[in-house]
């Protein structure tokens, strides 16, 4: 797999409490807001971390996996008995989906088509 970025997802009972909380515990506020039920931190190069209030984005548990050719990755995976759901156009990538074992979401998404809007 050529992985580009990745991005673990938690789930935030309440998101401005949250980002309060990790803000200092970055040293700074969130780099987006895609939107409203979703933050991003940039943390360095090839990974961040995501927060949302949204069991669908951040559930048991979440990560997003960013790569250069999300169709290639699914052959390959699919190949190995690893099954993902349809493609899913978002506004900035072609996502793919599947839970693993323990019912954590993985979702292969291809690079943002356009830059994520500031927080």
């Amino acid at each position: 797999m050529n992985l580009q970025k990745i991005y673990p997802a938690l789930l935030a009972a309440d998101l401005a409490a949250a980002e309060g909380w990790y803000t200092k515990l970055f040293g700074r506020g969130p780099d987006h807001r895609p939107m409203a039920t979703l933050l991003h931190w940039e943390l360095f190069d090839q990974a961040g971390l995501m927060l949302s209030n949204s069991e669908e984005i951040a559930c048991r548990g979440s990560v997003f996996l960013y790569v250069a050719d999300v169709a290639a990755e699914r052959r390959r995976l699919s190949g190995l008995g690893i099954m993902f759901g349809d493609d899913n156009q978002g506004d900035y990538s072609t996502l793919a989906q599947v839970r693993d074992p323990d019912g954590n979401l993985i979702t292969l998404a291809s690079p943002p088509a356009k830059p994520f809007p500031p927080a």
